[in-house]
């Protein structure tokens, strides 16, 4: 179990705020500190695929080059950027028993977390 993004994102800020206010202690990674694993990003892809993982709303995706957005068309392509990019990763990623959730949905934590 673990919250993984990074801490001045509003949206990590949100999912924080609402686990804290139900009482739900969480690990948090910083994967723009701590960076995050080749392994760890294959097995997101896996469950959630690469176009809802990549964040092409997020400053981090608007300030790359047309000619960078455009490389970014498969898979391969999208977990090269993620690894060398992880602010461009959506966030937050919720890992839980083995499952993740990406984004923040107060609906959808409040079914996990049975509040």
């Amino acid at each position: 179990m673990t919250l993984y993004g990074i801490p001045n994102c509003s949206t990590v800020k949100k999912a924080r705020a609402w686990l804290a206010a139900n009482g739900i202690e969480m690990p948090f990674h910083d994967f723009k500190k701590h960076g995050v694993s080749a392994e760890l990003l294959q097995a997101w892809l896996r469950q959630a695929g690469w176009e809802k993982l990549l964040n092409r709303q997020g400053t981090t995706w608007r300030q790359l080059s047309d000619e960078a957005r455009a490389a970014v068309g498969d898979e391969a392509s999208a977990l090269r950027l993620m690894l060398e990019k992880p602010s461009v990763i959506k966030r937050p990623v919720l890992e839980l028993d083995g499952r993740i959730t990406v984004g923040f949905d107060e609906p959808r934590y409040q079914s996990l977390f049975g509040k």
